[in-house]
C-alpha cells in the first residue's frame, strides 16, 4: 500500500503542474522559461508537462481543471512563496475533495495534513 501522499505526488502533482503550465502559456501567453521560472522548475520539466510526456495520465474533472486554471491565473498575476504554495495545497485537496484519489487509488485515505487542516 503506498501512502496518500506518495499517491498524490507521483500521479496527481505532475497533472496539476501539467495544467498549470499549458494554462500559463495558452491562456496567459507565458513562455517555457516564465513557467518554469513561476513554478520553480526547469524548461525542459516544462517542455514535458505541455507535450504531456509527464502528467498526462491523469484526467481531472472539469471543476478541478477550472481550480487549476484559476490558480494558473494568480500565479501569473505574482505571489508569494508562502502563497503558492498554499494555492498548491488548496488545488491538491480540491482534488482529494472531488473523489477522484479514490476512484483510482482505492487504498488511499485523505491525507493526515489535508484532513487536520479541515477541522
Amino acid at each position: 500500500m503506498k501512502p496518500t501522499c506518495e499517491i498524490m505526488v507521483q500521479r496527481v502533482l505532475p497533472a496539476i503542474r501539467a495544467g498549470l503550465a499549458r494554462t500559463m502559456m495558452i491562456d496567459h501567453g507565458c513562455t517555457q522559461q516564465q513557467v518554469a521560472d513561476i513554478l520553480g522548475l526547469s524548461r525542459a520539466a516544462v517542455s514535458q508537462y505541455v507535450s504531456e510526456k509527464r502528467g498526462a495520465e491523469v484526467g481531472f474533472s472539469e471543476e478541478t481543471n477550472e481550480e487549476i486554471r484559476k490558480f494558473a491565473t494568480d500565479l501569473v498575476n505574482e505571489m508569494s512563496a508562502k502563497a503558492m504554495n498554499k494555492g498548491m495545497c488548496n488545488v491538491c485537496k480540491f482534488v482529494q475533495r472531488s473523489g477522484w484519489l479514490f476512484k483510482n487509488a482505492p487504498e488511499a485515505e485523505y491525507c493526515i495534513l489535508c484532513k487536520d487542516d479541515e477541522d
